[in-house]
Parts: C-alpha cells; sequence; structure tokens
C-alpha cells in the first residue's frame, strides 16, 4: 500500500491560505515522510484543480492507494489532519 497523500490546494492571493500553510509545515515535522504532501497553486495547475473540483481555496485533499479519503474546505487545524491521516500510515 502506498503512503497517504495530503493535497494542499491554495492561492496565493488568498489570506486564509496563508494560514493553513504554517499549519501543514507544522505536520509534515510531525508525520515526516510517513505521508507526502503536495502544495498546489490552482492559478498555476488549473488541471489539477479542475480534476478535483476545486472550488474553494483552502482545499485540503487525503488521497490514498488514489482514492479520495476526505475534502476538507477552509483552514483546518493540525491535530485535525493529524487525526485524520495516522490511521492511513501503513
Amino acid at each position: 500500500m502506498s503512503k497517504p497523500i495530503l493535497y494542499d490546494f491554495f492561492a496565493t492571493w488568498c489570506g486564509p491560505c496563508r494560514m493553513q500553510t504554517p499549519i501543514i509545515e507544522e505536520l509534515a515535522k510531525k508525520m515526516g515522510n510517513a505521508v507526502e504532501i503536495k502544495t498546489v497553486d490552482v492559478d498555476q495547475h488549473m488541471d489539477l484543480a479542475e480534476k478535483y473540483g476545486i472550488r474553494v481555496v483552502p482545499t485540503l485533499i487525503i488521497e490514498k492507494d488514489g482514492r479520495i479519503i476526505k475534502s476538507l474546505e477552509g483552514v483546518t487545524d493540525a491535530a485535525t489532519l493529524e487525526n485524520m491521516l495516522r490511521p492511513l500510515v501503513s
């Protein structure tokens, strides 16, 4: 089984996205390489934003083995994210 992927869909002009960034960085330090974190600028990667149906930024998507496990709109705290990701780590 592959490790979970956390997609962070953001935009540079988005205030809440700037709040989410340090939370994602904290999570990355805590979880190390157990989780793959991909940050996606929706203005630069409209194809991915469209593929995942992104309508709001920030949006976080947790994916495992090619399946979307959870989609979260708005700023999400590190503890919530860690609680969702821990069970998915092989």
